[in-house]
C-alpha cells in the first residue's frame, strides 16, 4: 500500500494538483485584499459612507452600535456587511478563473488548428504498430515493407 501511495504522490497530476491549490489560496488572499482594502471602501464611499464589513443585524434586540460592541457583549449577530465582502471575492474569483479558462481554451483551439493544417509525417506500421515516417517503405523496427 505505501508503494501504491508513493506512485500516486509522485504522479504528475497530484503535483500539479497540490500546486493549483497553494497557488489558489494565495491568490484567495490577493482578492480578499483587493475586495476588502480595494473595491469596498470606495463603494461604501459611494453610497453614503457605509463600511460593508460594519454592516449586521442584532438578533438580541439590545441596539447595538456596531458589530465590535455586539460582539464583545456576546450578542447573537447576523454579519451580512461580510458576506456581501464574501459574494463580491466569490464574484471576482469566478471571473477571473472564467478569463484564464477563456485564455487556455483559445490557445488549445490554436494549437489544434495548427496541427489539423499540417499533413502528417508519421504512420503506423500494420505488422508492429510503431510510428514510422510517411515515406517509409519499409518499416525500421520490423522490416515489414509498408505499401
Amino acid at each position: 500500500m505505501l508503494e501504491e501511495f508513493k506512485k500516486f504522490i509522485l504522479r504528475g497530476n497530484a503535483v500539479d494538483m497540490a500546486v493549483g491549490i497553494i497557488v489558489g489560496a494565495a491568490f484567495g488572499k490577493i482578492v480578499a485584499s483587493l475586495v476588502n482594502d480595494i473595491l469596498m471602501p470606495p463603494l461604501g464611499l459611494l453610497l453614503g459612507g457605509i463600511d460593508f464589513s460594519d454592516l449586521f443585524l442584532d438578533l438580541s434586540g439590545q441596539g447595538h452600535s456596531t458589530l465590535k460592541a455586539a460582539e464583545e457583549a456576546g450578542a447573537p449577530v447576523i454579519k451580512y456587511g461580510l458576506f456581501l465582502n464574501t459574494v463580491v471575492e466569490f464574484l471576482i474569483i469566478a471571473f477571473a478563473i472564467f478569463l484564464m479558462i477563456q485564455a487556455i481554451n483559445r490557445i488549445t483551439e490554436a494549437g489544434r488548428r495548427k496541427t489539423e493544417d499540417e499533413a502528417p509525417t508519421v504512420k503506423t506500421c500494420p505488422e508492429c504498430l510503431a510510428e514510422i515516417p510517411v515515406e517509409a517503405r519499409r518499416c525500421r523496427y520490423c522490416t515489414s515493407e509498408i505499401s
